[in-house]
């Protein structure tokens, strides 16, 4: 029993990487210059998509991706793939910088307001007069039957 729990163990350390982790140390230097080349790229793409002004993140998903996969090859090069590692860091620069807009509710403009809100209020005060017509009118109609 003693054998097969030793066993298990081993297998659990070996597969889930945790050996791997104890003997090589993730390489910070070698993520953080090769990562520095994938995000100059994805730095140019976003320089003309107008990121400040609104919420780009449709258009440049393809790029976005692109950069992700960068940095995941480099992650695991260098082997720091771990939580709360330097690949979160970035990304969590990245969001900041580039999609900070993207949760952001914005109101509409003016016009667009007037245009969804005044039917309602004209809706509102042509009710009353729609009600009195619709009550006289039976009482000012005239007989034409002959009745």
């Amino acid at each position: 029993m003693m054998m097969f729990t030793y066993s298990l163990l081993a297998f659990v350390f070996f597969c889930t990487g945790l050996s791997v982790k104890s003997i090589y140390p993730c390489d910070k230097h070698m993520f953080q210059s090769n990562v520095h080349i994938c995000s100059s790229v994805f730095n140019k793409s976003m320089e003309t998509s107008g990121h400040h002004e609104r919420c780009t993140w449709p258009a440049v998903k393809r790029i976005y991706n692109q950069l992700k996969l960068c940095v995941d090859h480099w992650a695991k090069t260098s082997l720091c793939l771990s939580r709360g590692s330097l690949v979160d860091d970035f990304f969590q620069e990245v969001h900041q910088e580039y999609f900070a807009s993207c949760g952001q509710v914005h109101d509409p403009p003016l016009n667009t307001m007037i245009m969804l809100i005044a039917p309602g209020i004209i809706a509102t005060l042509f009710l009353p007069l729609l009600c009195i017509k619709l009550t006289t009118w039976n009482i000012e109609m005239p007989n034409t039957l002959g009745l």
